[in-house]
């Protein structure tokens, strides 16, 4: 009924496009944690946090690419990928191209280091939490349920 505090669920498309901006606003603000953490952090924590925050990045860029996928399903796959890249660094291929592109060298690194492996875990499953909470959220909120301590009118 119009006025009683009910919601509409939104189209699928208008879904999308928000989940996409979430998605790319993520990405953006992952971006400038990594950046800010070389800058102001040093040694392990700069490290490994980067380590952490470059799979967060890779998952909000699979939602980007992907906004139906779950977020296990997005988690594992940017996990996979974040483990590839650090496979990878087992062949001279990286670090060649690390040596003529910065670009290349902040994506692909240049020298495989197993800790990194864990801690690209540690990213995948802080984003999947994060990612899990706000899609369980939207579900609720798409299906007409309120968030808990939510009155019909406020």
């Amino acid at each position: 009924m119009p006025g009683t505090g009910d919601r509409t669920a939104p189209s699928a498309p208008a879904r999308l496009i928000r989940i996409r901006l979430a998605a790319a606003g993520s990405a953006a603000v992952t971006v400038g944690a990594g950046l800010g953490l070389r800058a102001f952090a040093a040694g392990s924590v700069a490290k490994y946090g980067g380590d952490a925050l470059y799979t967060v990045l890779l998952l909000a860029l699979v939602v980007l690419v992907a906004p139906r996928w779950t977020p296990l399903r997005a988690a594992g796959t940017a996990l996979a990928v974040s483990w590839a890249v650090e496979f990878l660094q087992l062949s001279s291929v990286p670090a060649e191209l690390s040596r003529e592109s910065a670009a290349a060298r902040m994506v692909l690194g240049s020298t495989f280091n197993a800790p990194d492996l864990f801690w690209y875990a540690v990213g995948a499953a802080g984003g999947w939490l994060l990612l899990h909470t706000a899609s369980g959220r939207r579900r609720r909120v798409t299906a007409g349920a309120r968030p808990a301590g939510e009155t019909p009118h406020s």
